[in-house]
């Protein structure tokens, strides 16, 4: 029960990083959607703001400090299934762009520290934000429906593409090469 609600929380709470609301505006109205999938030309990609969160293994991560590289951000909780079956996907997808000066962010929502480190233990290898509130995911600015979602930010730190469900690696890796291969600017 306390994990079903807490699901239901965590979809609530982050409400506020894929759908739509940016200001009151849709940020992704002059964006292209189809299947969940929403990605945007570069003259509609809204900006990331102030992103900094507490990681999972201890230190800090801030998004500015990330500027000039793609980065692609996992909205992600242990108690999700979907988040299960995806994530060899992400770490498959980072391993093979980290080289094209790609980086991976996991937003974790809504566990306890243990659960969360012991889900990323040997599924991933990148950093995780821990966001048991959900306050990091609404610096975002964007509205999230779902848990998972993963969002693919540009070298500026504009969102490019959003991913309103699960993916895989043959969806997902063509979006970020794709984004990376774009000029700077």
């Amino acid at each position: 029960m306390r994990r079903l609600l807490a699901a239901t929380v965590a979809a609530t709470v982050i409400a506020g990083v894929l759908a739509g609301c940016g200001g009151g505006e849709n940020w992704a109205k002059n964006c292209a959607t189809t299947n969940g999938v929403v990605e945007c030309d570069v003259a509609d990609r809204p900006q990331v703001g102030d992103v900094t969160g507490e990681l999972l293994d201890g230190g800090t991560y801030d998004v500015a400090n990330d500027r000039g590289k793609v980065v692609v951000v996992n909205f992600w909780g242990s108690w999700c299934a979907p988040c299960r079956a995806e994530a060899p996907d992400l770490e498959k997808t980072y391993q093979a762009t980290k080289a094209k000066n790609v980086t991976f962010l996991g937003i974790n929502s809504r566990d306890d520290k243990d659960s969360a480190k012991a889900f990323e233990r040997g599924r991933v290898t990148y950093p995780s934000i821990y966001d048991f509130d959900g306050d990091v995911a609404l610096k975002f600015d964007v509205t999230q429906t779902t848990t998972p979602a993963t969002l693919i930010l540009d070298r500026q730190g504009r969102i490019a593409v959003a991913l309103r469900r699960s993916t895989t690696t043959g969806e997902l890796q063509p979006l970020v090469e794709r984004v990376a291969a774009e000029a700077n600017g």
